[in-house]
């Protein structure tokens, strides 16, 4: 990526537009601009919870915070997994993210099982749309938990649109669908014109139990 030095204002420019970084792997300092033609989108109005995991989500396996340790769910994000040895978060994006984080624009939503975290998630809020970047998990079921988490928050904070950028068979069993470029754009657009608010300090009240 050329050009003046991008910053985490420029970036939310490019969400804006459509378009969202990534670096080839976590060690090449050169980000790239991506806008698929196809798009990962989580329709919030259609999510569906599968029983099984709706049985751990009630038994407490987890507790769940969020924006509680942004920093730590990144670098676990872009830290090497099995079948995920590579990865296209590299310091740059790091960086710009957790500006993003500062400035109330990127979130997180942790999972934790014995004091340890277990898996989690970031993504960045802008008007009504969320574009969920990267999830994690050390513990069966704990990314996913998390995802049934933000998407309670999305909800409750009045956002229209989750975007996934890709699709994975993980996230398919939840209900996510691959839409064209054109009507992606169309879905944004919409998107950016609702008032929606992230719920962190509310939901988090919520979920201790305060």
């Amino acid at each position: 990526m050329h050009g003046p030095e991008l910053t985490p204002n420029l970036l939310l420019r490019a969400y804006a537009e459509g378009l969202f970084p990534m670096a080839e792997r976590r060690d090449d300092p050169t980000l790239y601009w991506v806008s698929p033609e196809l798009r990962g989108i989580l329709p919030l109005d259609t999510f569906h919870v599968p029983r099984r995991l709706a049985r751990t989500l009630r038994s407490g396996r987890f507790s769940v915070t969020c924006d509680t340790a942004f920093a730590e769910v990144m670098r676990a994000c872009a830290a090497p997994a099995p079948g995920r040895e590579e990865s296209w978060i590299n310091d740059e994006i790091l960086r710009l993210y957790g500006g993003l984080h500062v400035s109330g624009h990127a979130h997180s939503v942790e999972c934790w099982q014995d004091g340890v975290l277990a898996g989690g998630l970031y993504g960045v809020a802008l008007g009504g749309a969320f574009f969920g970047e990267s999830m994690f998990s050390r513990r069966t079921d704990a990314s996913k938990a998390a995802l049934v988490h933000l998407v309670a928050m999305l909800r409750r904070g009045g956002f229209v649109l989750l975007d996934t950028q890709f699709i994975t068979s993980h996230l398919a069993r939840f209900g996510a669908i691959e839409i064209p470029r054109a009507q992606y754009l169309l879905l944004l657009r919409d998107a950016l014109g609702h008032q929606a608010a992230w719920p962190g300090s509310e939901f988090q009240a919520e979920l201790s139990g305060a």
